[in-house]
């Protein structure tokens, strides 16, 4: 029987000096987990080890390589000060380490600051008219456990971007920030937006900045973006972003893809 996202990460148990954990089939991405139920997992980790964390803010993600089935996850505090905490985590699986990652949590602080310019794209699709992501054997095979709109209506001339709107089939039981991480790379590379890739590709290093301490979205729906802005010598460079339903920004992003061919 297939288990749920918040079945999965509540499963996972103390063992030895880490955790115990799976990836299962259907959240395979190609060979490999897909990098936000693997990235999710880490944090997952990284949580347990310290108690009354403060809110995530920001995560730097190595994907070094492939990771399926039984995985161990080992989480370790770097440090902990008075305002924010630095927790290493890794994923070990069977042909080895398979993701690092770098999490700081901190709380909020008074500031002079408040500001925000990182506005929603206009002239979207609305949520209610958009259309779903036809189903195929070409999608990558974690996309049977999500939800996927297209959010911008067709462009007349092609462009190094795609916008979406995603939300879990099934969304019980999780922590709202894990939500966020296992949606958060649902897209593909920016560059598909120029037109299909037969050549295969593989995220490098992701960097996620959270921009609120309640990640929550209404209904589940998460806005997408995704726009490379540069791609020479096998490798892509993007700007990702994330929004809840009503517009308002959750995460600020940045990925590198190996594109080989």
């Amino acid at each position: 029987m297939t288990q749920s996202a918040g079945q999965l990460f509540a499963a996972i148990r103390e063992e030895g000096d880490g955790f115990a954990a799976q990836v299962p089939p259907e959240w395979a991405q190609g060979r490999t987990a897909y990098g936000g139920y693997s990235t999710a997992l880490a944090y997952e980790a990284a949580r347990r080890v310290s108690e009354d964390l403060p809110p995530l803010r920001s995560a730097q993600i190595a994907f070094v390589g492939p990771l399926a089935g039984d995985v161990t996850l080992r989480a370790k505090v770097l440090r902990q000060g008075r305002n924010a905490t630095w927790i290493a985590a890794e994923i070990e699986g069977e042909k080895g380490i398979g993701l690092t990652a770098t999490f700081v949590f901190m709380r909020a602080l008074e500031s002079g600051y408040a500001f925000s310019n990182r506005p929603a794209p206009r002239d979207l699709v609305s949520l209610d008219q958009a259309s779903h992501l036809p189903s195929h054997d070409a999608r990558p095979t974690f996309t049977s456990n999500l939800e996927l709109k297209f959010a911008r209506p067709k462009l007349d001339e092609a462009e190094p971007s795609l916008t979406w709107y995603a939300r879990l089939e099934d969304r019980d039981g999780l922590d709202p920030t894990t939500e966020l991480l296992l949606l958060a790379d649902a897209l593909p590379p920016g560059v598909l937006g120029l037109g299909p890739v037969r050549a295969p590709m593989s995220s490098m290093m992701w960097q996620v900045n959270l921009l609120t301490d309640d990640p929550a979205t209404r209904d589940g729906w998460f806005l997408l973006d995704s726009r490379a802005d540069h791609a020479r010598d096998g490798n892509s460079n993007q700007d990702m972003s994330v929004w809840d339903r009503d517009g308002r920004p959750l995460a600020a992003q940045m990925q590198s893809f190996a594109l080989f061919g």
